[in-house]
């Protein structure tokens, strides 16, 4: 188990960027979500879900790290592998620009959330 930063001492550097990171990955998720509904159709449903589960990993993983919660380094690690998945998903659409900048986004948030959960990247 992780130790508990107490709530009085200020967020690292470290912990601020990883959760500009997850609020920024957050934000493209949602909004290549909202594009993958517009267009509809049955190949979409593995992106969505993969969109989905990113969109509230990286907001729930950026909303532990700022309450400081004792498991934000657990949180961290499983964040980091649903943006993983949802990096691979949107690669699968190259040639959409809102899906390249959704998979670059994840990969970025991926290994701030790796580095945070000290595990190797």
């Amino acid at each position: 188990m992780t130790q508990q930063q107490p709530a009085t001492e200020p967020l690292t550097k470290e912990m601020q960027e990883c959760i500009q990171a997850c609020m920024a990955c957050h934000g493209v998720c949602e909004e290549a979500m909202s594009a993958c509904l517009q267009r509809g159709g049955e190949a979409q449903t593995r992106i969505m879900r993969a969109l989905l589960d990113c969109s509230e990993m990286t907001r729930m993983c950026a909303d532990m790290m700022m309450r400081r919660s004792p498991l934000h380094n657990e949180m961290c690690m499983m964040c980091a592998q649903a943006c993983d998945l949802c990096a691979e998903a949107c690669l699968s659409m190259p040639e959409d620009e809102l899906m390249t900048r959704c998979a670059e986004s994840c990969r970025r948030c991926s290994e701030m959330c790796r580095a945070m959960a000290g595990a190797p990247m």
